[in-house]
Protein backbone atom coordinates (compact mmCIF):
# COMPACT_ATOMS: atom_id res chain seq x y z
CA UNK A 1 0.00 0.00 0.00
CA UNK A 2 2.88 2.44 0.85
CA UNK A 3 4.50 1.82 -2.98
CA UNK A 4 1.29 2.37 -4.59
CA UNK A 5 0.51 5.68 -2.38
CA UNK A 6 4.34 6.53 -3.84
CA UNK A 7 3.61 6.16 -7.01
CA UNK A 8 0.52 8.23 -7.41
CA UNK A 9 2.40 11.76 -6.37
CA UNK A 10 5.02 10.48 -9.30
CA UNK A 11 2.21 9.87 -11.39
CA UNK A 12 0.83 13.61 -11.22
CA UNK A 13 4.42 14.54 -11.50
CA UNK A 14 4.29 12.89 -15.01
CA UNK A 15 1.22 14.79 -16.51
CA UNK A 16 2.05 15.84 -19.75
CA UNK A 17 1.56 19.49 -20.09
CA UNK A 18 2.34 19.66 -23.64
CA UNK A 19 -0.72 19.17 -25.40
CA UNK A 20 -3.29 21.86 -23.39
CA UNK A 21 -0.15 24.78 -23.98
CA UNK A 22 -0.63 23.45 -27.56
CA UNK A 23 -4.28 24.24 -27.51
CA UNK A 24 -4.10 27.39 -25.57
CA UNK A 25 -1.68 28.59 -28.16
CA UNK A 26 -4.00 27.86 -30.66
CA UNK A 27 -6.67 29.21 -29.03
CA UNK A 28 -5.30 32.14 -28.38
CA UNK A 29 -3.97 32.48 -31.91
CA UNK A 30 -7.34 31.93 -33.37
CA UNK A 31 -8.99 34.76 -31.03
CA UNK A 32 -6.08 37.32 -32.56
CA UNK A 33 -6.75 36.13 -35.98
CA UNK A 34 -10.25 37.03 -35.32
CA UNK A 35 -10.29 41.24 -33.53
CA UNK A 36 -7.47 41.53 -36.44
CA UNK A 37 -9.41 40.69 -39.39
CA UNK A 38 -12.32 41.96 -37.88
CA UNK A 39 -10.20 45.21 -37.19
CA UNK A 40 -9.53 45.39 -40.78
CA UNK A 41 -13.07 45.19 -41.39
CA UNK A 42 -14.05 48.13 -39.52
CA UNK A 43 -11.06 50.17 -40.38
CA UNK A 44 -10.76 49.13 -43.90
CA UNK A 45 -11.05 52.79 -45.27
CA UNK A 46 -8.30 54.52 -42.89
CA UNK A 47 -6.10 51.25 -43.98
CA UNK A 48 -6.39 51.81 -47.88
CA UNK A 49 -6.14 55.56 -47.05
CA UNK A 50 -2.63 54.73 -45.24
CA UNK A 51 -1.70 51.63 -48.10
CA UNK A 52 -2.35 55.04 -50.62
CA UNK A 53 0.10 57.35 -48.18
CA UNK A 54 2.21 54.93 -48.17
CA UNK A 55 2.43 54.22 -52.16
CA UNK A 56 2.47 57.89 -52.70
CA UNK A 57 5.78 57.96 -50.70
CA UNK A 58 7.15 55.02 -52.36
CA UNK A 59 6.24 55.90 -55.91
CA UNK A 60 9.56 57.27 -56.86
CA UNK A 61 11.01 53.43 -55.55
CA UNK A 62 8.59 51.57 -57.57
CA UNK A 63 9.20 53.96 -60.99
CA UNK A 64 12.96 52.87 -60.25
CA UNK A 65 12.76 49.35 -60.11
CA UNK A 66 10.26 49.24 -62.90
CA UNK A 67 12.73 51.11 -65.25
CA UNK A 68 15.48 49.27 -64.17
CA UNK A 69 13.25 46.14 -64.73
CA UNK A 70 12.26 46.92 -68.03
CA UNK A 71 15.87 48.31 -69.41
CA UNK A 72 17.67 45.16 -67.66
CA UNK A 73 17.65 43.66 -71.28
CA UNK A 74 19.25 46.33 -73.11
CA UNK A 75 21.44 46.60 -70.54
CA UNK A 76 22.64 42.82 -70.71
CA UNK A 77 23.08 43.15 -74.87
CA UNK A 78 24.93 46.45 -74.62
CA UNK A 79 27.30 44.62 -71.90
CA UNK A 80 27.35 41.34 -74.19
CA UNK A 81 28.80 43.14 -76.81
CA UNK A 82 30.90 45.93 -75.21
CA UNK A 83 32.77 43.89 -72.67
CA UNK A 84 35.10 41.83 -75.18
CA UNK A 85 36.02 45.15 -76.34
CA UNK A 86 37.03 46.74 -73.21
CA UNK A 87 38.58 43.25 -71.53
CA UNK A 88 41.04 43.76 -74.50
CA UNK A 89 42.13 47.30 -73.75
CA UNK A 90 41.82 47.22 -70.18
CA UNK A 91 44.31 45.67 -67.66
CA UNK A 92 42.01 45.56 -64.80
CA UNK A 93 38.62 42.98 -65.49
CA UNK A 94 36.94 44.75 -62.64
CA UNK A 95 37.77 48.13 -64.00
CA UNK A 96 36.52 46.87 -67.57
CA UNK A 97 33.37 45.29 -65.91
CA UNK A 98 32.42 48.43 -63.76
CA UNK A 99 33.19 51.08 -66.91
CA UNK A 100 31.09 48.77 -69.50
CA UNK A 101 28.24 48.43 -66.99
CA UNK A 102 27.96 52.49 -66.89
CA UNK A 103 28.49 52.89 -70.29
CA UNK A 104 25.76 50.20 -70.73
CA UNK A 105 23.07 51.82 -68.07
CA UNK A 106 23.35 55.65 -70.20
CA UNK A 107 23.36 54.02 -73.16
CA UNK A 108 20.24 52.18 -72.25
CA UNK A 109 18.38 55.34 -70.58
CA UNK A 110 19.25 57.30 -73.84
CA UNK A 111 17.97 54.63 -76.31
CA UNK A 112 14.48 54.81 -73.88
CA UNK A 113 14.50 58.35 -73.94
CA UNK A 114 14.96 59.05 -77.80
CA UNK A 115 12.08 56.23 -78.98
CA UNK A 116 10.22 58.46 -76.39
CA UNK A 117 11.18 61.71 -77.49
CA UNK A 118 10.89 60.50 -81.37
CA UNK A 119 7.15 58.87 -80.48
CA UNK A 120 6.26 62.56 -79.06
CA UNK A 121 7.80 64.61 -81.75
CA UNK A 122 5.44 62.46 -84.40
CA UNK A 123 2.31 62.76 -82.26
CA UNK A 124 2.68 66.42 -80.95
CA UNK A 125 2.64 67.57 -84.25
CA UNK A 126 0.43 65.95 -85.98
CA UNK A 127 -2.52 65.81 -83.00
CA UNK A 128 -2.33 70.02 -83.00
CA UNK A 129 -2.41 69.76 -86.99
CA UNK A 130 -5.76 67.58 -86.37
CA UNK A 131 -6.96 69.52 -84.42
CA UNK A 132 -6.77 72.72 -86.25
CA UNK A 133 -7.80 71.01 -89.21
CA UNK A 134 -11.14 70.11 -87.35
CA UNK A 135 -10.99 73.22 -86.20
CA UNK A 136 -11.28 74.91 -89.62
CA UNK A 137 -13.75 72.24 -91.15
CA UNK A 138 -16.06 71.89 -88.67
CA UNK A 139 -17.96 75.57 -89.39
CA UNK A 140 -17.98 74.30 -93.06
CA UNK A 141 -19.43 71.06 -91.64
CA UNK A 142 -22.04 72.96 -89.38
CA UNK A 143 -22.91 75.63 -92.15
CA UNK A 144 -24.25 72.57 -94.77
CA UNK A 145 -26.08 70.83 -91.88
CA UNK A 146 -27.58 74.32 -91.18
CA UNK A 147 -28.68 74.45 -94.96
CA UNK A 148 -29.68 70.95 -95.29
CA UNK A 149 -31.82 71.87 -91.98
CA UNK A 150 -33.28 75.05 -93.40
CA UNK A 151 -34.36 73.90 -96.70
CA UNK A 152 -36.11 70.43 -94.87
CA UNK A 153 -37.79 73.21 -92.64
CA UNK A 154 -39.07 75.87 -95.04
CA UNK A 155 -40.51 72.94 -96.64
CA UNK A 156 -42.96 72.40 -93.67
CA UNK A 157 -44.07 74.62 -91.66
CA UNK A 158 -45.00 72.38 -88.60
CA UNK A 159 -41.21 71.43 -88.29
CA UNK A 160 -40.11 74.60 -88.27
CA UNK A 161 -42.76 75.66 -85.38
CA UNK A 162 -41.17 72.49 -83.44
CA UNK A 163 -37.71 73.53 -84.06
CA UNK A 164 -38.28 77.09 -82.92
CA UNK A 165 -39.89 75.98 -79.66
CA UNK A 166 -36.84 73.46 -78.85
CA UNK A 167 -34.44 76.04 -79.75
CA UNK A 168 -36.01 78.72 -77.15
CA UNK A 169 -36.56 76.23 -74.27
CA UNK A 170 -32.71 75.25 -75.17
CA UNK A 171 -31.65 78.82 -75.50
CA UNK A 172 -33.65 79.22 -71.55
CA UNK A 173 -31.74 75.69 -70.25
CA UNK A 174 -28.40 77.03 -71.26
CA UNK A 175 -29.10 80.41 -69.56
CA UNK A 176 -29.85 79.04 -66.69
CA UNK A 177 -27.27 76.71 -66.27
CA UNK A 178 -24.58 78.98 -67.05
CA UNK A 179 -26.10 81.39 -64.29
CA UNK A 180 -26.58 78.57 -61.74
CA UNK A 181 -24.22 75.72 -62.42
CA UNK A 182 -21.36 77.06 -64.50
CA UNK A 183 -20.24 80.24 -62.66
CA UNK A 184 -20.14 78.80 -59.43
CA UNK A 185 -18.08 75.53 -60.36
CA UNK A 186 -15.36 77.86 -62.09
CA UNK A 187 -13.55 78.23 -58.63
CA UNK A 188 -13.69 74.78 -58.38
CA UNK A 189 -12.36 74.03 -62.20
CA UNK A 190 -9.09 76.25 -61.04
CA UNK A 191 -8.80 74.85 -58.05
CA UNK A 192 -8.43 71.73 -60.03
CA UNK A 193 -6.14 73.08 -62.70
CA UNK A 194 -3.88 73.96 -59.57
CA UNK A 195 -4.26 70.33 -57.54
CA UNK A 196 -3.38 69.23 -61.34
CA UNK A 197 -0.13 70.97 -62.08
CA UNK A 198 0.94 70.51 -59.09
CA UNK A 199 0.33 66.59 -59.09
CA UNK A 200 2.30 67.04 -62.69
CA UNK A 201 5.01 68.88 -60.89
CA UNK A 202 5.62 66.31 -58.29
CA UNK A 203 5.01 63.30 -60.37
CA UNK A 204 8.13 64.38 -62.65
CA UNK A 205 10.37 65.35 -59.53
CA UNK A 206 9.49 61.43 -58.78
CA UNK A 207 10.28 60.23 -62.36
CA UNK A 208 13.64 62.19 -61.99
CA UNK A 209 14.30 60.31 -58.75
CA UNK A 210 12.95 57.35 -60.05
CA UNK A 211 15.82 57.55 -63.15
CA UNK A 212 18.78 58.41 -60.50
CA UNK A 213 17.41 54.67 -58.16
CA UNK A 214 17.34 52.56 -61.76
CA UNK A 215 20.75 53.83 -62.00
CA UNK A 216 21.94 52.71 -58.69
CA UNK A 217 19.58 49.33 -58.60
CA UNK A 218 21.55 48.26 -62.11
CA UNK A 219 24.78 49.75 -60.89
CA UNK A 220 24.59 46.93 -57.76
CA UNK A 221 21.89 44.29 -59.31
CA UNK A 222 24.13 41.29 -58.64
CA UNK A 223 24.83 42.53 -55.03
CA UNK A 224 20.76 42.75 -54.54
CA UNK A 225 20.33 39.82 -56.03
CA UNK A 226 23.04 38.13 -53.93
CA UNK A 227 21.71 39.24 -50.73
CA UNK A 228 17.94 38.30 -51.69
CA UNK A 229 18.74 34.67 -52.13
CA UNK A 230 20.98 34.69 -48.68
CA UNK A 231 17.72 36.11 -47.20
CA UNK A 232 15.49 33.27 -48.93
CA UNK A 233 17.86 30.15 -47.72
CA UNK A 234 18.67 31.68 -44.23
CA UNK A 235 14.89 32.00 -43.89
CA UNK A 236 13.75 28.58 -45.46
CA UNK A 237 14.92 24.79 -45.88
CA UNK A 238 16.94 23.70 -49.15
CA UNK A 239 13.72 22.24 -50.62
CA UNK A 240 11.35 25.42 -49.80
CA UNK A 241 14.32 27.69 -50.70
CA UNK A 242 15.27 26.48 -54.21
CA UNK A 243 11.27 26.22 -55.00
CA UNK A 244 10.98 29.66 -54.38
CA UNK A 245 14.11 30.71 -56.34
CA UNK A 246 12.53 28.56 -59.25
CA UNK A 247 9.52 30.22 -59.24
CA UNK A 248 11.19 33.78 -59.33
CA UNK A 249 13.28 32.57 -62.17
CA UNK A 250 10.31 31.05 -63.95
CA UNK A 251 8.29 34.69 -62.84
CA UNK A 252 10.93 36.49 -64.24
CA UNK A 253 10.74 34.73 -67.74
CA UNK A 254 7.22 34.59 -68.02
CA UNK A 255 6.82 38.56 -66.98
CA UNK A 256 10.41 39.53 -69.28
CA UNK A 257 9.08 37.22 -72.42
CA UNK A 258 5.44 38.70 -72.53
CA UNK A 259 6.63 42.46 -71.81
CA UNK A 260 9.44 42.44 -74.47
CA UNK A 261 7.33 40.35 -76.81
CA UNK A 262 4.09 41.97 -76.71
CA UNK A 263 6.54 45.86 -76.96
CA UNK A 264 8.26 44.41 -80.07
CA UNK A 265 4.92 42.79 -81.75
CA UNK A 266 2.90 46.45 -81.06
CA UNK A 267 5.89 48.12 -82.89
CA UNK A 268 5.70 45.62 -85.82
CA UNK A 269 2.00 46.67 -86.46
CA UNK A 270 2.25 50.47 -85.43
CA UNK A 271 5.09 50.33 -88.83
CA UNK A 272 2.89 48.20 -90.48
CA UNK A 273 -0.11 50.27 -90.02
CA UNK A 274 1.52 53.38 -90.96
CA UNK A 275 2.76 51.48 -93.88
CA UNK A 276 -0.43 50.78 -95.06
CA UNK A 277 -1.92 53.81 -94.24
CA UNK A 278 0.00 55.88 -96.18
CA UNK A 279 -0.35 53.79 -99.56
CA UNK A 280 -4.33 54.47 -98.90
CA UNK A 281 -3.87 57.99 -98.20
CA UNK A 282 -5.87 58.14 -95.32
CA UNK A 283 -5.98 61.35 -93.19
CA UNK A 284 -3.51 61.69 -89.53
CA UNK A 285 -1.41 58.57 -90.78
CA UNK A 286 0.94 59.26 -88.00
CA UNK A 287 -1.02 59.66 -85.26
CA UNK A 288 -3.56 56.85 -85.57
CA UNK A 289 -0.15 54.32 -86.57
CA UNK A 290 1.18 55.78 -82.89
CA UNK A 291 -2.11 55.38 -81.49
CA UNK A 292 -2.81 51.36 -82.40
CA UNK A 293 0.57 50.77 -81.88
CA UNK A 294 0.54 51.70 -78.24
CA UNK A 295 -2.44 50.47 -77.25
CA UNK A 296 -1.41 47.19 -78.98
CA UNK A 297 0.22 46.64 -75.93
CA UNK A 298 -2.91 45.79 -73.93
CA UNK A 299 -3.73 42.09 -74.69
CA UNK A 300 -7.12 41.42 -76.30
CA UNK A 301 -8.72 44.70 -76.11
CA UNK A 302 -6.12 46.71 -76.90
CA UNK A 303 -6.39 46.82 -80.86
CA UNK A 304 -10.31 47.76 -80.80
CA UNK A 305 -9.46 50.86 -77.82
CA UNK A 306 -7.02 51.60 -80.47
CA UNK A 307 -9.48 51.58 -83.58
CA UNK A 308 -12.38 53.50 -81.89
CA UNK A 309 -10.66 56.95 -81.20
CA UNK A 310 -8.73 56.17 -84.56
CA UNK A 311 -11.64 55.56 -86.88
CA UNK A 312 -13.80 58.80 -85.44
CA UNK A 313 -10.81 60.74 -85.89
CA UNK A 314 -10.44 59.41 -90.10
CA UNK A 315 -14.32 59.77 -90.25
CA UNK A 316 -14.66 63.26 -89.45
CA UNK A 317 -12.37 63.83 -91.95
CA UNK A 318 -13.75 61.27 -94.61
CA UNK A 319 -16.57 58.81 -93.84
CA UNK A 320 -16.10 56.56 -96.60
CA UNK A 321 -12.33 56.23 -95.86
CA UNK A 322 -13.11 55.45 -92.19
CA UNK A 323 -15.06 52.32 -93.38
CA UNK A 324 -12.16 51.55 -95.30
CA UNK A 325 -9.56 51.84 -91.95
CA UNK A 326 -12.19 49.36 -90.19
CA UNK A 327 -12.05 46.73 -92.59
CA UNK A 328 -8.31 47.21 -92.74
CA UNK A 329 -7.70 47.01 -88.36
CA UNK A 330 -10.18 44.14 -88.82
CA UNK A 331 -7.70 42.49 -90.88
CA UNK A 332 -4.41 43.86 -89.49
CA UNK A 333 -5.21 42.34 -86.10
CA UNK A 334 -6.25 39.09 -87.80
CA UNK A 335 -2.94 39.10 -89.04
CA UNK A 336 -1.09 39.96 -85.87
CA UNK A 337 -3.25 37.47 -83.99
CA UNK A 338 -2.77 34.39 -86.03
CA UNK A 339 0.94 35.33 -87.91
CA UNK A 340 2.19 37.71 -85.77
CA UNK A 341 1.78 37.79 -82.58
CA UNK A 342 2.01 34.06 -82.02
CA UNK A 343 5.59 33.87 -83.78
CA UNK A 344 6.93 36.54 -81.54
CA UNK A 345 5.05 35.70 -78.02
CA UNK A 346 4.74 31.84 -78.65
CA UNK A 347 2.85 29.91 -75.87
CA UNK A 348 5.12 32.36 -72.88
CA UNK A 349 1.91 32.60 -70.95
CA UNK A 350 0.67 29.12 -71.01
CA UNK A 351 -3.23 30.46 -70.32
CA UNK A 352 -6.27 30.01 -72.66
CA UNK A 353 -8.45 32.59 -73.70
CA UNK A 354 -10.76 32.58 -70.65
CA UNK A 355 -8.52 32.98 -68.74
CA UNK A 356 -6.91 36.01 -70.55
CA UNK A 357 -10.18 37.45 -70.77
CA UNK A 358 -10.47 36.86 -67.00
CA UNK A 359 -6.80 38.28 -66.01
CA UNK A 360 -8.05 41.32 -67.99
CA UNK A 361 -11.10 42.33 -66.27
CA UNK A 362 -9.91 41.62 -63.22
CA UNK A 363 -6.90 43.77 -63.29
CA UNK A 364 -8.19 46.18 -65.29
CA UNK A 365 -10.74 47.06 -62.92
CA UNK A 366 -8.46 47.32 -59.94
CA UNK A 367 -5.16 49.07 -61.61
CA UNK A 368 -6.84 50.71 -64.72
CA UNK A 369 -4.42 50.18 -67.83
CA UNK A 370 -1.49 49.00 -66.07
CA UNK A 371 -3.20 46.32 -64.92
CA UNK A 372 -4.42 45.30 -68.07
CA UNK A 373 -1.11 45.03 -69.07
CA UNK A 374 0.39 42.94 -66.20
CA UNK A 375 -3.04 40.84 -65.41
CA UNK A 376 -2.11 38.30 -68.18
CA UNK A 377 1.76 37.19 -66.95
CA UNK A 378 0.63 38.21 -63.13
CA UNK A 379 -2.38 35.42 -63.60
CA UNK A 380 0.22 33.35 -65.57
CA UNK A 381 2.44 33.23 -62.53
CA UNK A 382 -0.31 32.27 -60.44
CA UNK A 383 -1.47 29.42 -62.98
CA UNK A 384 2.39 28.31 -62.93
CA UNK A 385 2.92 27.98 -58.49
CA UNK A 386 -0.64 26.29 -58.33
CA UNK A 387 0.53 24.33 -61.13
CA UNK A 388 3.45 22.98 -59.41
CA UNK A 389 1.74 22.85 -55.76
CA UNK A 390 -0.86 20.13 -57.86
CA UNK A 391 1.89 18.13 -59.40
CA UNK A 392 3.50 17.79 -55.90
CA UNK A 393 0.44 16.76 -54.44
CA UNK A 394 -0.91 14.56 -57.15
CA UNK A 395 2.68 12.95 -57.31
CA UNK A 396 2.12 12.07 -53.39
CA UNK A 397 -0.93 10.71 -54.05
CA UNK A 398 -0.16 8.81 -56.75
CA UNK A 399 -2.74 10.29 -59.07
CA UNK A 400 -2.25 11.37 -63.20
CA UNK A 401 -0.44 15.11 -63.13
CA UNK A 402 -2.07 15.66 -66.38
CA UNK A 403 -5.52 17.16 -65.91
CA UNK A 404 -6.64 15.68 -69.47
CA UNK A 405 -6.52 12.35 -67.27
CA UNK A 406 -9.33 13.48 -64.81
CA UNK A 407 -11.69 14.83 -67.90
CA UNK A 408 -13.15 11.16 -68.24
CA UNK A 409 -12.69 9.90 -64.55
CA UNK A 410 -15.86 8.90 -62.72
CA UNK A 411 -14.43 8.02 -59.55
CA UNK A 412 -11.38 7.00 -57.35
CA UNK A 413 -11.06 3.26 -56.81
CA UNK A 414 -9.90 3.85 -52.90
CA UNK A 415 -8.40 0.52 -52.29
CA UNK A 416 -6.32 0.22 -55.71
CA UNK A 417 -5.69 4.12 -55.60
CA UNK A 418 -6.35 4.50 -59.33
CA UNK A 419 -8.92 6.10 -61.62
CA UNK A 420 -12.00 4.37 -63.22
CA UNK A 421 -13.02 5.98 -66.58
CA UNK A 422 -16.22 6.15 -68.42
CA UNK A 423 -16.51 3.75 -70.69
CA UNK A 424 -17.93 6.12 -73.67
CA UNK A 425 -18.53 2.67 -76.55
CA UNK A 426 -19.82 0.18 -73.78
CA UNK A 427 -21.96 2.66 -71.56
CA UNK A 428 -21.42 3.22 -68.11
CA UNK A 429 -18.75 1.69 -65.85
CA UNK A 430 -19.19 -2.02 -64.88
CA UNK A 431 -20.28 -1.71 -61.45
CA UNK A 432 -23.31 0.70 -62.87
CA UNK A 433 -23.98 -2.35 -65.89
CA UNK A 434 -23.98 -4.80 -62.92
CA UNK A 435 -26.52 -2.65 -60.90
CA UNK A 436 -28.89 -2.10 -63.79
CA UNK A 437 -28.75 -6.29 -64.46
CA UNK A 438 -29.77 -7.25 -60.94
CA UNK A 439 -32.36 -4.24 -61.28
CA UNK A 440 -33.86 -5.56 -64.31
CA UNK A 441 -33.77 -9.18 -63.15
CA UNK A 442 -35.59 -8.16 -60.41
Amino acid sequence: MEEQEKKQPNEKMNWNIKPYLAMGLIAFLVIVMSIAFFFLLYRYHGITRNLGALMSILQPVTIGLALAYLITPIVNFEEHCLLPLALERMKSEKKARKTVRVVSIFGALVFVGAIIGILLQMVIPELYRSINGMIDTMPKQVNSFMEWLGSYVNADSEVASYLEMALTKGTEFFENWARTDFLPQTRNLIAGLTSGVIIAVRLLFNVIIGIILSIYILMSKEALIGQSKQIVYALFSGKKANAIIRTVHKSNEIFGGFISGKILDSLIIGILCFICLYFMKMPYTVLVSVIVGVTNVIPFFGPYLGAVPSAILIMLADPIKGLYFILFILILQQVDGNIIGPKILGDSTGLSSFWVVFAILVAGGLWGVFGMIIGVPLLAVVFYIVRNALDYIMEKKGLPKDPEGFVKAERLDLEANHLIYWQEEEGPPVEKREKTKRKGKK
